[in-house]
């Protein structure tokens, strides 16, 4: 007699494939627009699911695409970059990609909203890359022109400063070139403090100063919270007490104030 029949085996549920990271690009200039899209699409994980000639068209765009991320040059006719920013920024995470290194603009894109500020010729195509994921999981990148006008030579060199067209220098030559006055601490890398900021007035905790110092370096949630040996989720409530205390709506709104970088009364400190 032959025995039952052995048991069907187990169906296999394939993993969905992650979802693409979807990318507005908006600029005025025909080429460049070409050029990125075609660099964008042609890396795995990555759609350009439109392209916007000026600010509006960006607006329009982000509201009927919804995208992860926009690149976004600073002077268009029309609306310009800085005009559509306020817009953008409460639909999708915002880098600066431009030819203006004006450190007025850097800084007032910062205000707005930004999530970094990459100026033509200061990245290659992968540094590009890198940037644009990171912002979409709340890093902040900026070229060696936009660092130097923020006064972000000492944040941590994965935070961004991607300062060279050389696509042979070593993050270690960039980091040594932009960021002299890193220190190590026992407690992780800490950015050097301006001495003009007194940071007591923002009477942040010491957990809480210890994570916005990882802020203003530019590390995620996710760093942090490695870095912190603490779950994501306390960062995120941390980082929201933070916000309160800085009286800030965004990671680089308060990295400017923290750093004393911040235009106006605020970078003096929160009452």
């Amino acid at each position: 007699m032959q025995g039952p029949p052995p048991p069907p085996a187990p169906t296999t549920v394939p993993t969905p494939p992650p979802t693409p990271l979807r990318v507005i690009v908006a600029d005025d200039n025909p080429v460049v627009r070409a050029g990125l899209t075609a660099l964008l699409s042609g890396r795995p994980g990555i759609t350009v699911v439109a392209e916007a000639a000026d600010g509006g068209a960006a607006c329009e765009a982000a509201e009927r695409h919804r995208p992860d991320v926009v690149l976004l040059d600073v002077r268009m006719p029309g609306m310009d970059g800085l005009s559509a920013l306020p817009r953008l920024v409460r639909l999708a995470a915002v880098l600066m990609l431009t030819y203006s290194r004006e450190s007025e603009i850097v800084q007032e894109c910062l205000r707005r909203g930004a999530s970094g500020y990459l100026v033509h010729g200061e990245f290659t195509a992968d540094q590009l890359l890198a940037a644009v994921r990171a912002v979409k999981e709340g890093g902040a990148h900026f070229t060696s022109t936009a660092a130097g006008a923020l006064g972000l030579g000492s944040a941590r060199a994965h935070a961004t400063s991607v300062a060279t067209t050389k696509d042979d220098m070593s993050s270690a030559e960039v980091l040594s070139q932009l960021q002299p006055s890193v220190a190590q601490s026992s407690s992780g890398w800490t950015a050097g403090r301006p001495a003009a900021v007194d940071r007591a007035r923002f009477r942040l905790s010491a957990r809480e100063a210890e994570i916005m110092d990882l802020i203003a370096s530019g590390m995620t949630n996710h760093q942090i919270a490695a870095a912190c040996f603490i779950s994501e989720k306390t960062v995120k409530n941390h980082i929201n007490r933070i916000f309160a205390k800085l009286h800030s709506t965004s990671r680089a709104e308060a990295a400017a104030k923290w750093l004393g970088t911040a235009p106006g009364p605020s970078s003096r400190g929160v009452g």
